[in-house]
């Protein structure tokens, strides 16, 4: 049973992941249970996310709840802030990293799946957002780490409304950050580049020229760091950290080109 902390301490934080069950949300999990932090994990499927608990509890000592959840249910978030209330737990730490993305040209894809990306890329994480970080105000402490990425600083054919999603999440992070100055509270976006986890497969990009290229290859870093990287970066409180140095390279594209030279290039790259 996990020990109270000492009076001259802080009590742990509780940390609540989004799409917790593999991935960059499994790996931040991780890296806070190693910090000490409570958990409360949420993704749509509840055997991974049982398995990593038991892990968590036993290697750290961590109190730590499950909470299984489709993120493309609307007002799920509604639904997993009455959950944790009547756990009496109060989120200190809130990360939004369920998302997922779908390759091809957006007329020829299901729209069903772009509806339902938006809903957990965009809708969800603005809901969440909203529902705790009024508590976190209110106790003068508290951090939202939100898992953007590099596509979120660029127009991206073949995967159109996923990079538009994350766009928003950039630019929600921003405005909040400043929003937040001088409260206790900072919202966070890390933006890695393509990650080791089953992401790209999920999207059905097998084909694209994206991940044969070389330089893109060497980009690509293990979740672990990419976890390590974004939850410093929160803990630090910085408004936007973009994670590995080619990937932070090609956010300057923008700065460096002419803004109608940006979509062909980008389509040349993620073409088959």
């Amino acid at each position: 049973m996990t020990q109270p902390a000492p009076k001259n301490r802080p009590a742990p934080s509780t940390a609540l992941i989004t799409g917790a069950s593999s991935g960059i949300g499994e790996q931040i999990a991780m890296a806070l249970a190693a910090r000490g932090s409570h958990l409360i994990l949420v993704a749509r499927s509840e055997g991974p996310l049982n398995a990593l608990a038991d892990t968590l509890r036993a290697r750290h000592g961590v109190q730590v709840h499950v909470l299984p959840q489709d993120p493309t249910r609307p007002h799920a978030a509604h639904d997993l802030l009455k959950r944790t209330q009547a756990l009496n737990l109060n989120v200190d730490i809130l990360v939004n990293n369920a998302g997922f993305a779908d390759y091809g040209e957006f007329s020829e894809l299901d729209v069903q799946k772009q509806l339902d990306m938006i809903q957990v890329n965009i809708t969800a994480l603005t809901e969440l957002t909203h529902a705790y970080l009024g508590g976190m105000r209110a106790r003068g402490r508290g951090r939202v780490l939100n898992i953007a990425s590099t596509a979120a600083f660029l127009p991206g054919p073949l995967m159109a409304v996923y990079y538009a999603t994350k766009a928003y999440v950039l630019s929600f992070s921003e405005a909040l950050h400043e929003e937040l100055r001088g409260t206790g509270v900072s919202v966070t976006a890390a933006c890695p580049g393509p990650v080791e986890t089953g992401f790209q497969a999920a999207a059905n990009m097998g084909g694209s020229r994206l991940l044969r290229d070389r330089l893109t290859r060497a980009a690509i870093l293990p979740a672990r760091e990419v976890a390590a990287q974004a939850v410093t970066a929160m803990l630090r409180g910085e408004a936007v950290h973009v994670i590995g140095t080619v990937n932070r390279l090609q956010t300057l594209l923008p700065r460096l080109l002419p803004r109608r030279v940006l979509p062909p290039l980008i389509r040349r790259i993620q073409g088959r």
